[in-house]
Parts: structure tokens; sequence; C-alpha cells
């Protein structure tokens, strides 16, 4: 006597499932980019606030990167000197700013790329063949 059963299949269809990935990316994406922008004036803040060489290469470097986004706020607000330190108190504003516009983009992306969950199909199917002896 053998008894042969196969498994029960079970399927499930997710149409949205690339539109969902896509969103996810992206704003992952988005987060990651505006985090390391904010990292760099960060960085470039307390570079700023402990007086560190400006002729340094990283020093440069960081300057640099970070003069490009910081020239919208530039001559906003008075930054504070003592000798070789400065408090640039434009770039504190600055990572707000930036901060609040990552948040923006990411639900505006979250907006117009949501697609929501479609109902999962579940599809199941069982045979099963018996054998029986012949008398």
């Amino acid at each position: 006597m053998s008894d042969k059963s196969t498994k029960p299949i079970s399927v499930q269809n997710n149409i949205g499932i690339k539109q969902r990935f896509f969103l996810n990316r992206s704003t992952q994406i988005t987060l990651l980019a505006f985090s390391i922008l904010e990292g760099l004036i960060g960085l470039r803040i307390l570079l700023k606030l402990i007086g560190a060489n400006p002729e340094s290469l990283l020093v440069t470097l960081i300057y640099g990167v970070t003069s490009l986004f910081l020239f919208p706020f530039t001559g906003l607000v008075q930054s504070q000197r003592m000798g070789s330190m400065v408090l640039e108190t434009s770039s504190m504003f600055a990572v707000v700013v930036y901060a609040l516009i990552a948040a923006l983009v990411e639900k505006i992306i979250t907006i117009v790329f949501y697609r929501p969950r479609s109902p999962i199909s579940d599809v199941s199917e069982t045979t099963t063949s018996e054998k029986h002896p012949i008398l």
C-alpha cells in the first residue's frame, strides 16, 4: 500500500510590491543624502568652533563642500568670534532648515508614489492519491 499526496500550494500575488520597493528606496536615498549634508555642516560648525587650521586639506574640503549649501544662509545672523574660534549660528540655522526640507521631500515622495497594499490572493490546492490493493 502506497500513499502519495502532494503538499498544498499557496500563491500570493501582491501587485504593488515594486512600487512600494521604489518608494522605500527613494525615501532612504533622500534621507541619506540630507543626513550626509547635515553631518558635513555639523563638522564645519565643530571645526570652526575649535579653530581648526583652514589650510588643512580635510578642513578645506569640508569648508568647500558645505559653502555651496550654506550660501543661502550667509549673513543671515552674525557669527560670534573669539580669537580663532567662530560660532557660525547661520550654519546651525541651515541644519534645522535642511532637516525640515528633508522631512518635506520625504513626505512628497510618499504622497506621489504611495500605492496601497493589494489584497492577498490565497490559492490552495490539495490532492491525494490512494492506491488500494486489488482483491
